[in-house]
């Protein structure tokens, strides 16, 4: 038994969801549209001059050469399932996290501080997400690194300094893979990109014109939240080039559900709004309060968004 090291980029990506599929689909169905999935995301390694290490249930690992190919073997990977059709109403999604570093290599596997790291990081995403950090991003092309953004800082167990979470924003209509370096000087107009928000009776659109929006208790809020698990400023909404950045600043949390997919909470953190969704505030949508802004993200970022 023999081993060498090796520097490369550890990725890592699994379908979400697997449990509630198995649970509304039955065992055949689900393992078909989970296997789907997994299909995609080896074609977009190999693809991308990665290689899949190995499969464990709903995730795959893959290594690759450096950072830039993980990344785009990772927006190639979302790409693909974004655009598998919904499987009984449900629409299928991955979450993926790469890092890049040295690893062990033995027995046709992959060992040390790399390999958690990246398996940090697809812990912390979502579905329809990639996230990596500050020091593989670092790494990556000029081009490729304006198409991510900062999000905030973790502790990882045997690191003395926190890590610097980044995200990979892929979810771009109409472009090709091949135009991933030039995501970042897009020659189309973005002003044709709109938010719709519907609180109750009161409907606000956001756009070049209106480009961010503060909700929350404050009564100079732009949409007023009376919940009183609200904070003054719970959240804002901000217009970034032609995306829409929903940013928690709450004690209690900003919970986000898309369409046909379930829901998950934001704690001093931001997620990319898309397609159609629901925003509660301070709780579970329907737990202690029914308050809640639908969102409709229309125009280009829309097109290929979930849709009801």
């Amino acid at each position: 038994m023999s081993s060498s090291s090796h520097n490369l980029s550890v990725l890592f990506a699994d379908v979400v969801g697997s449990t509630r599929l198995y649970e509304r689909l039955g065992d055949t169905n689900a393992f078909q549209a989970i296997s789907t999935c997994l299909a995609e995301i080896e074609r977009a390694t190999k693809a991308n001059k990665g290689r899949v290490v190995k499969t464990i249930g709903d995730e795959i690992m893959a290594v690759f050469p450096c950072a830039e190919d993980a990344m785009n073997a990772a927006c190639e990977m979302q790409l693909h399932v974004d655009k598998l059709p919904q499987v009984s109403g449900i629409k299928l999604a991955i979450r993926i996290g790469f890092h890049h570093g040295p690893l062990l290599h033995e027995d046709n596997d992959f060992f040390g501080d790399a390999v958690n790291i990246a398996a940090r990081m697809a812990g912390l995403s979502k579905g329809q997400q990639i996230i990596t950090n500050s020091e593989t991003a670092s790494m990556l092309p000029l081009q490729l690194k304006q198409s991510t953004r900062p999000l905030y800082e973790v502790s990882v167990k045997g690191k003395s300094e926190p890590i610097r979470l980044i995200e990979v924003i892929w979810h771009i209509a109409d472009q090709d893979l091949t135009m991933m370096p030039t995501l970042g000087h897009s020659s189309e107009p973005s002003s044709g990109t709109r938010l719709r928000l519907v609180h109750g009776s009161h409907e606000m659109i956001l756009d070049a014109g209106l480009p961010s929006v503060v909700l929350g208790r404050d009564v100079n809020s732009d949409l007023v939240i009376t919940d009183p698990l609200v904070s003054r400023a719970h959240c804002s909404i901000e217009r970034r080039q032609d995306k829409f950045v929903l940013a928690d600043k709450s004690s209690n949390g900003t919970y986000v559900t898309f369409v046909g997919e379930e829901e998950f909470v934001l704690r001093r953190e931001e997620t990319l709004l898309r397609g159609l969704g629901r925003i509660s505030f301070g709780h579970p949508y329907g737990v202690g309060g029914d308050e809640f802004v639908g969102f409709e993200v229309m125009g280009r970022t829309a097109s290929s968004s979930a849709k009801q």
